[in-house]
């Protein structure tokens, strides 16, 4: 059962998730060989207050 985690900054609609979801879940049935039904992917957004580049946070620019 592959597990797929998206890590991405926040903002993105429900709709734009969907869409992902849909997509990753299609390519990595294809590429593995893995049932539709058995591939499980997770979301996970990132408030720019926790993402740094070069010391300094998104939401700091």
């Amino acid at each position: 059962m592959p597990y797929v985690t998206v890590k991405m900054l926040e903002g993105r609609t429900d709709e734009q998730k969907k869409n992902l979801v849909e997509k990753v879940t299609a390519v990595v049935s294809e590429t593995t060989g893995a049932p539709v039904e058995k591939v499980v992917v997770f979301i996970e957004d990132m408030p720019k207050s926790h993402y740094a580049v070069a010391g300094v946070r998104l939401s700091d620019q």
